[in-house]
């Protein structure tokens, strides 16, 4: 990425303002650690009144400014940029080099200090440190900006996904009290019921959302030991038995009778779980799911088939994204927070692994996630997530 930076030169000597221009004319910055690289426009002034003007008509990124000019100082030009809280980084040049102007020019606002006479190599070098921290400045404000907007656009979807539970159960309540469908208590059962649905859906968005912004923001706690994947994964079998049987749902189990691997057993719970859960809730009634673990040189791979409803490529996708849940006709009735996927993925992403998905409308699904054996680093992480707030 090439980006273009306007540099002001404030200097009452024509020479030394050409100068600069000259030295910066085919002079780019590499910044390799923000994979950029910053080329210059140069303009100049030759007072502190120009260089003024300059900032209301054309802003600089980054101004040189002599401190000993005609008319207004060069701290006097520090001071009003102050006053004008003008995002502009400056670098005080002078020739009466001493500690004292130093100190005195940062703490009227200048970035950094350049004693004149400076050789090209001086000035670059000056100019580089300079547009790091400019580019480096620059790259925080863009992210303070979009985590605004996440911030934003999930406080909104938040809303949105416990407004409709909760006006649900509020109706429920008001027929409960007003006593509107009739005198038996029998006649409340129903209502009572889908309220604790609704309920514990709720209850569950609040955990998966605490579960994600603890692995996000790295405070959950993690205790890494031999754990045998194989009696985890039966064990999430065992717990989702209730919810099979309900929808007559066969789960089966394939791998070898343990394996071994270092990881944290309650990540691996939630791992299987939600993969579990969705393989038997969006299944159809008389289904099966088959959960297989089997050992891929150094990692783990977990495959969950079902013979649900399947998804479409588009609806595949979008599938990992933080509240999202495929919404059809097939699925309007199934509950669920939209986290537990984007769960799987981060947690995958701890083992140095990665989930992949493989659907076909009405047929199934296949859930893959590979995880290493031996990696199973505290900070490992995709990136930012809306859930850090």
């Amino acid at each position: 990425m090439t980006e273009t930076l306007h540099l002001l030169v404030v200097d009452d000597e024509m020479g030394m303002r050409l100068s600069v221009e000259r030295a910066l004319r085919n002079y780019s910055a590499h910044l390799a650690d923000l994979q950029s690289d910053v080329n210059f426009r140069v303009s100049q002034a030759e007072s502190g009144e120009a260089a003024l003007q300059v900032v209301d008509s054309d802003r600089p990124d980054i101004m040189l400014l002599d401190y000993k000019l005609p008319g207004i100082s060069g701290l006097d030009v520090l001071t009003e940029l102050q006053e004008r809280k003008q995002d502009i980084l400056v670098v005080m040049v002078t020739a009466y080099a001493s500690l004292e102007t130093a100190v005195q020019a940062t703490k009227s606002g200048a970035f950094d200090f350049l004693a004149k006479p400076f050789t090209p190599e001086e000035l670059r070098a000056t100019v580089h440190k300079s547009t790091k921290h400019c580019m480096v400045q620059r790259q925080a404000a863009k992210l303070a900006g979009e985590r605004r907007q996440i911030r934003f656009e999930f406080l909104s979807v938040l809303a949105h996904e416990l407004k409709s539970p909760l006006a649900a159960v509020q109706g429920n309540m008001f027929i409960l009290r007003d006593h509107m469908a009739g005198d038996s208590i029998k006649d409340y059962d129903h209502l009572v019921e889908r309220s604790i649905i609704r309920l514990e859906g709720m209850k569950k968005l609040i955990f998966d959302l605490l579960d994600l912004t603890r692995i996000e923001s790295g405070q959950k706690k993690r205790t890494l030991s031999d754990v045998d994947i194989c009696a985890v994964a039966r064990q999430a079998i065992e717990t989702h038995g209730g919810l099979a049987a309900e929808k007559r749902v066969a789960v089966s189990f394939e791998g070898p009778e343990s394996l071994a691997m270092k990881a944290d057993a309650g990540e691996l719970e939630i791992m299987f779980n939600n993969l579990i859960s969705n393989a038997v809730k969006y299944n159809k009634d008389g289904g099966t799911v088959v959960v297989a673990v089997r050992e891929d040189g150094p990692a783990v791979s977990i495959a969950v088939r079902d013979t649900g409803i399947g998804m479409t490529r588009e609806e595949v996708a979008r599938l990992f994204s933080e509240f999202t849940r495929i919404k059809n006709q097939k699925t309007m009735n199934i509950l669920g927070s939209g986290l537990g996927l984007s769960i799987l993925k981060r947690l995958a992403y701890l083992y140095g692994g990665e989930v992949t998905v493989e659907s076909e409308a009405d047929k199934g699904s296949t859930f893959t996630v590979t995880l290493r054996k031996d990696q199973a680093g505290p900070s490992l992480n995709p990136g930012p997530s809306p859930m850090v707030l």
